[in-house]
């Protein structure tokens, strides 16, 4: 069974840093393309970045192009979003999720979801 835990949400200061990452559990990162998604209130949830089962990330959002990074440790099967330079625009509930479609911003390519963790971008 496949499981996706994310963690390292919080409260940020606008322009500061924070790392998120997402556990997954019952497959390796080999099988899966791993993307990252956030959804603000009332909004859409949106792609941010994905990063593919052989290994190479991309952003998908413009917004966070420069700011943002998605990384992997295959060893603890754990894919990190490196986030610099955040904004109150990048407050939300941030999704990692898997699935076999490739990278994509669509959210009905990705068939397994974690239960998402808060980032609220505050002074």
């Amino acid at each position: 069974q496949l499981q996706l835990v994310e963690s390292g949400g919080g409260l940020v200061q606008p322009g500061g840093v924070r790392r998120l990452s997402c556990v997954v559990s019952g497959v390796t990162l080999d099988d899966y393309d791993i993307g990252w998604f956030r959804q603000a209130p009332g909004k859409e949830r949106e792609g941010v970045s994905c990063i593919r089962r052989s290994g190479g990330g991309t952003n998908l959002a413009e917004s966070v192009k420069g700011r943002f990074t998605i990384s992997r440790n295959n060893s603890r099967n754990t894919v990190y979003l490196q986030m610099t330079g955040l904004t109150p625009e990048d407050s939300g509930i941030y999704y990692c999720a898997a699935g076999r479609g490739g990278c994509s911003a669509s959210v009905h390519l990705y068939q397994y979801w974690g239960q998402g963790t808060q980032v609220t971008v505050s002074s």
